[in-house]
């Protein structure tokens, strides 16, 4: 098990990196130590802030000799406290911010190389500039880096079109515990040499190893978008909807996202510059979005044709589809606002669950009236990623209800909504991956045998369990 570091080493792990490479004092340190929704409030003695790999191997072959706990650091972005310390104060913090280049684009290949410590953004931005899409999208991309997406394989909004960041990744470049490194930047679309190793990194949290870098697939950019924001009766008929644009519009369909008339609600009472288009007041909101790399698609009218069909048998009550890009932007600062809206309203548990896509609707139905009977202080916030099966089933406190009595209802509420996911054959973490929140019960409810296999590959891989200590894995 790792322990405290003891001065020469700290001295030794701080030459490592040189002079202004590393943070001590409280204050420096402070940001690296708490989670982003101030679950969990760690201490470390030091941060390191490598700039390239040679360092980042030098840092982990020292505390694996001395068999010293190390944290990955990226955007300090994530829900489950992956990339926080522990309280005992041994843990050393390794942020990524510095390895931060664009190493390679490579247009005609459509992929590109990028160190871990870039952004979501830039890299989104550096593939444009290629006149190429890195199509992962989400609402913090301004803050997240790149191999905490690797690291938490990452969904987003346009999921159902492209996959999550595992379908994204041709090859990695990978620290191990002991400081070797795994150099794995090929862009082969096709390599079936032996096992495809690069893809245990991704998902693992950092706790077989550090991502450094990563080669992307790029897409062409989209020439030609529509975009809905669309109102129906019932979470059924966002099923029915989506069968129809697929079958209309095909891998066209690039995102389907369902909200609830509370979230809108609450996002335009808390976010400044947010309105509802919709004037019918529906009790649920989809928004939708179409795009093609051919500007001859003229997916507009497809879009238009099918929610007309729809709404002539009854499927969508009202919509809006956007006659400009900054109309089609006001829809997704709408969708994309709701967590916040949620934090500024109020306390709320939030449960990052998946089902297929079918269950939606029994999801929304039996999770609801969980809420109803173990949580009435709480108004249910269901929203996110339907066309792939993904809602955050959240929360909100509801005004003048007492908060402590609201929080303590959380724990027994997540046990129901995690037997209910189970029992519709979905998963208790769809996108924020398992940290050290979800660790306990993904240890309790996950298969024994591939527990087994994934304890053994940690012991093969990080012997001394160095490696983002607490996190994914119980301590067996």
């Amino acid at each position: 098990m790792p322990r405290l570091p003891d001065p020469a080493t700290l001295r030794e792990l701080k030459a490592a990196v040189g002079k202004e490479s590393w943070l001590e004092s409280a204050q420096a340190v402070a940001p690296f130590v708490s989670d982003f929704r101030r679950l969990y409030h760690g201490a470390t003695p030091l941060v390191l802030l490598p700039r390239d790999v040679d360092e980042v191997a030098r840092i982990l072959s020292i505390c694996n000799r001395e068999e010293i706990g190390v944290v990955p650091h990226g955007g300090n972005t994530s829900y489950c406290g992956a990339a926080t310390p522990d309280e005992a104060g041994g843990q050393i913090v390794l942020s990524m911010r510095r390895l931060n280049r664009v190493r390679r684009i490579d247009a005609a290949d459509y992929s590109m190389v990028v160190e871990a410590g870039c952004t979501l953004a830039e890299t989104q931005a550096a593939a444009r500039e290629a006149d190429r899409l890195f199509p992962l999208s989400l609402g913090s991309e301004g803050t997240a880096q790149i191999g905490g997406n690797l690291s938490t394989n990452a969904g987003g909004t346009a999921v159902l079109r492209y996959g999550m960041m595992r379908d994204l990744v041709l090859g990695l470049e990978v620290v191990l515990a002991d400081g070797r490194v795994l150099k794995g930047l090929k862009s082969l679309r096709k390599d079936n040499t032996g096992y495809d190793v690069k893809s245990l990194f991704v998902g693992a949290e950092g706790t077989l190893g550090v991502i450094t870098a990563a080669c992307l697939k790029l897409f062409p950019q989209p020439a030609d978008t529509a975009t809905a924001l669309v109102g129906i009766d019932l979470p059924q008929h966002a099923l029915d909807l989506l069968a129809r644009l697929r079958t209309a519009a095909g891998d066209q369909v690039t995102s389907f996202e369902l909200m609830p008339q509370l979230a809108v609600e609450l996002t335009v009472k808390h976010i400044p510059g947010v309105a509802d288009p919709l004037y019918q007041g529906t009790p649920w909101y989809l928004l939708i979005e179409l795009s093609s790399p051919n500007p001859q698609q003229n997916l507009l009218t497809l879009l238009t044709g099918t929610l007309e069909a729809a709404a002539a048998a009854g499927t969508i009550r009202d919509a809006m589809l956007a006659s400009s890009i900054g109309q089609a932007q006001a829809m997704w600062k709408l969708r994309e606002s709701v967590p916040e809206a949620q934090r500024r309203h109020g306390a709320s548990l939030k449960h990052d669950v998946s089902v297929p896509v079918s269950a939606i609707p029994r999801l929304i139905e039996a999770g609801s009236a969980l809420v109803h009977r173990l949580a009435p202080e709480g108004d249910v916030v269901s929203y996110g990623h339907a066309g792939d099966g993904n809602l955050h089933f959240n929360v909100s406190q509801k005004p003048d209800t007492d908060i402590k009595s609201f929080i303590a209802r959380g724990p027994v509420l997540e046990l129901a909504m995690f037997d209910l996911v189970e029992s519709l054959g979905g998963s208790i973490s769809a996108e924020h991956g398992i940290g050290r929140l979800k660790a306990a019960e993904f240890a309790r409810r996950a298969d024994p045998v591939e527990l087994a296999v994934m304890h053994e590959l940690k012991r093969a891989l990080d012997p001394k369990g160095i490696m983002n200590p607490g996190k994914v894995l119980c301590a067996r």
